[in-house]
């Protein structure tokens, strides 16, 4: 199911209002921008992306907004081959999907496969866990930076 940017800030402004907190004019610029991106930016492309909007926002918003919208499950953040923390919106409770990243360039290509979800289950089961959550990333080199 795709969720629309109206729906995503109706859900964020619940969990901001159950923190006693609210959506700002610039937690909204913030989330926009963040959610039209698509996500796997950094507080430093995030912060760019934004100042193009609203000159006014400054860097320490753009860190301080990632982190409450990450503490309240808006946002995820994965850290890929550069060693910044990059985010993502979470669309809802049920969405998943792993990362498959260039090591040369940096590209970032979204998955689902249901055959590793399922064998992850199994793995799990085998060593005796009740698998709770979890995080796939695969590295190696895109068909652009991979030599023919």
């Amino acid at each position: 199911m795709t969720v629309t940017f109206d729906q995503w800030v109706e859900r964020l402004q619940s969990k901001l209002a159950s923190r006693s907190q609210r959506l700002t004019p610039q937690r909204r610029t913030i989330a926009q921008v963040l959610f039209d991106q698509d996500g796997h930016l950094n507080v430093d492309e995030l912060h760019q992306e934004v100042r193009g909007v609203d000159p006014a926002v400054g860097y320490a918003t753009v860190y301080r907004t990632l982190k409450l919208l990450e503490d309240i499950e808006m946002v995820h953040s994965n850290n890929f081959v550069d060693g910044t923390a990059r985010y993502e919106i979470s669309h809802g409770d049920h969405e998943h999907h792993d990362h498959l990243i260039c090591t040369s360039c940096g590209k970032v290509v979204e998955f689902e496969n249901d055959e590793i979800e399922r064998l992850q289950e199994v793995v799990a089961k085998q060593y005796g866990f009740l698998l709770e959550t979890h995080k796939m990333v695969l590295f190696g080199r895109c068909p652009d930076c991979r030599p023919n």
